[in-house]
């Protein structure tokens, strides 16, 4: 896919960060500490917003562990932007060795996925901001069972997203999410406005669509009440289920779970096949409480800088 021309600005950064993500993850990591920290105890990155976020989430913490699960979220928030500068110079084939090399994430039920792949035309995956959600371009270095290959091709995989606000930030970002697949001339991206033209124009072909999707809804999203979401009432956007509603598509939820600082595993978690037979509401529902019950289990390993309630 031909991209426009990169600006002056964008080569600059991206070649700052290539310099930087030629070096190991470990001095990335440790890199994240100093980020975390930083803002943390200086800038004080939104520190009210995930305060509010945690007191709220778990009422029944007292203020000494929501203060050790504050300081724990700003670390994880610090190994993401690390393990995303690194992932960003795991470029083409050589990169892909490298993130199968380094087993960051590990697909643990990669037959799954397949048999959803299969039974579909379009797969509808939805994920949240659990784990590192930058990581997700590397999807085929992932699979470490060579009994069972992933199905899918990498012109059939995208991933969904909001363009953001300032363009040179843009696109130094969906460059580094897909540079380990760049070299099979497929940018991997799709933007949210474009998407229902997309999947009408290919509704007929194999389609794996990937979805964030636990952001409070975008002005003119479609949105709804899901009810009670970590304590609290929750307003969610139904876009990613509303498509796969449309289209028949079958509907999976993405598990990350946090094992060690620059490893993860990711499950796939089935939430309907045929999406047609259920509403965009009980999909979101199912997805919700999915997701609810990873955030109880590892706290720490979900962004809480971005208000998810207002």
């Amino acid at each position: 896919m031909e991209q426009e021309r990169k600006s002056f600005g964008v080569v600059i950064v991206e070649g700052i960060l290539g310099l930087l993500a030629r070096l190991p993850l470990k001095f990335h990591l440790a890199c994240g500490r100093a980020v975390s920290w930083l803002l943390r105890e200086v800038v004080h990155y939104r520190r009210d917003v995930v305060m509010v976020n945690l007191s709220r989430s778990f009422p029944e913490l007292k203020y000494k562990e929501l203060k050790a699960l504050y300081r724990k979220a700003y670390d994880h928030f610090g190994d993401i932007i690390a393990e995303a500068i690194w992932f960003g110079g795991c470029k083409d084939a050589e990169g892909r060795r490298r993130l199968n090399e380094s087993r960051i994430v590990d697909i643990v039920n990669p037959e799954v996925f397949n048999r959803l792949y299969d039974s579909a035309d379009n797969t509808m995956v939805l994920m949240s901001h659990a784990g590192n959600w930058e990581l997700i371009g590397g999807w085929h270095s992932y699979n470490h069972n060579p009994d069972v290959p992933l199905k899918s091709d990498f012109s059939e995989i995208g991933v969904v997203y909001k363009r953001l606000k300032s363009g040179l930030w843009d696109r130094v970002m969906r460059d580094n999410r897909c540079n380990s697949i760049r070299d099979t001339g497929f940018y991997g991206y799709k933007e949210s406005s474009e998407i229902l033209r997309f999947a009408v124009t290919h509704r007929r072909q194999k389609f794996v669509y990937i979805f964030l999707t636990d952001q409070y809804p975008y002005k003119g999203a479609t949105k709804h009440d899901i009810g009670m979401f970590m304590n609290q009432p929750t307003v969610a956007m139904t876009g990613g289920a509303a498509l796969a509603n449309k289209f028949s598509m079958n509907v999976c939820y993405l598990r990350w779970t946090w094992l060690e600082r620059g490893k993860y595993s990711v499950e796939v978690v089935p939430l309907c096949d045929d999406a047609s037979q259920h509403s965009p509401e009980e999909i979101m529902e199912k997805y919700y409480a999915e997701l609810e019950k990873d955030i109880k289990a590892q706290p720490w390993n979900y962004l809480w800088t971005h208000r998810r309630w207002k």
